[in-house]
């Protein structure tokens, strides 16, 4: 195995494994306690990680790019919109699963393509030379902002403040983010 097709499965396998914590908060919370909000927050995390996953599987994913990005386009707008209706009340999960499901719209429909081959469903286009600079530019902000949210949700987890599910939320952000940054930092570079 080359090193990048080492590097995707162990990324496939990591991300795969977190869909263990976010199956496991939506059986067990109790969401009337919690509120719609938290419900939503744990299915866009679901549905994220599942994203990641055929992103970065070498087998590819079942579902092809275009219906990638409708759902993730609906995700993106569902949750901008709920955080600028509840931008009063702090809510700002909203407003990073927003911006979430933006960067990974916009990893599905930009990304270049890479050595690794991700089957005839998930293929990310290439870009022209024109378009690289503000591509990396993009994705390097992106990647910034997913580095300073992990470090933050970090900090977070580590103080173990809340519930378990909180602190599992904490966890899952924390490698989400990471894995979010090194795939826009890739693309960047």
């Amino acid at each position: 195995m080359s090193g990048p097709i080492v590097v995707a499965w162990t990324l496939t396998a990591a991300f795969a494994a977190l869909v263990l914590p976010c199956v496991r908060r939506l059986v067990r919370l109790d969401y009337g306690r919690l509120g719609a909000a938290a419900r939503n927050g744990d299915l866009a995390e679901l549905l994220l990680v599942v994203a990641m996953v055929a992103m970065l599987s070498p087998v590819g994913g079942p579902i092809p790019a275009a219906g990638w990005q409708a759902v993730l386009a609906l995700t993106a707008g569902w949750f901008a919109v709920s955080w600028w209706k509840e931008r009063r009340t702090g809510h700002a999960a909203c407003g990073h699963h927003a911006v979430s499901a933006a960067a990974m719209l916009f990893m599905v429909t930009f990304m270049p393509h890479s050595d690794v081959t991700h089957g005839p469903w998930l293929v990310m286009s290439g870009h022209d030379a024109a378009s690289t600079l503000w591509l990396s530019l993009v994705f390097g902000v992106v990647a910034a902002y997913f580095a300073v949210d992990a470090v933050r949700a970090g900090i977070l987890a580590a103080r173990g403040t809340g519930d378990s599910g909180q602190v599992s939320r904490w966890v899952c952000r924390v490698l989400m983010g990471l894995g979010m940054g090194y795939m826009l930092l890739g693309a960047a570079l």
